[in-house]
């Protein structure tokens, strides 16, 4: 089955932010050689599902805005939604959006981007070789670079006015 991407309407059925297409010419643009190293577009199409998923799971409660349709299936397209100052249109999704997708798909095709979590390890040893982490780091991975490109779509306290005037 061919990937859905959203296009700005709202659908009920869309699975990705970003084509195989856009997303390769994402990679190939930055140099991520891994990202046209998988074997098939089938497997880059599963990839970013899984980045979708993994942006929704995450992300769904902390946009700005409210969603344009009522049974879309995914966050985006959104009306409401300020960034420095300017209203972003509610019939599109943000470029940061998609790259950001692209970004999380290439990390998908090497691991899972939301794993579970258990007890860290505080020391252990293996023969001479011992290792102790730091009690205080974050157990679960974090992209930073994903955060940064959507940070300004992101609510951070200042636009929680913004969003409950778009719902009336």
């Amino acid at each position: 089955m061919s990937l859905e991407v959203e296009l700005g309407t709202g659908s009920a059925t869309a699975e990705s932010y970003i084509s195989v297409a856009d997303a390769s010419t994402y990679h190939s643009n930055r140099g991520n050689t891994a990202w046209a190293s998988l074997s098939t577009d089938a497997i880059r199409e599963q990839c970013l599902r899984k980045a979708t998923d993994y942006m929704r799971q995450v992300y769904r409660s902390r946009w700005q805005g409210c969603r344009v349709q009522e049974n879309q299936s995914l966050d985006w397209p959104r009306f409401g939604v300020i960034v420095e100052g300017w209203a972003i249109a509610s019939n599109i999704v943000p470029t940061e959006v998609k790259n950001a997708c692209a970004e999380l798909a290439l990390r998908a095709a090497t691991g899972d981007l939301l794993a579970d979590q258990s007890q860290g390890v505080v020391s252990e040893a293996v023969g001479p070789i011992s290792v102790a982490y730091d009690k205080d780091s974050p157990r679960e991975v974090r992209y930073k670079a994903v955060e940064a490109m959507l940070a300004p779509y992101l609510n951070m306290g200042g636009n929680t006015i913004m969003t409950e005037l778009a719902r009336v």
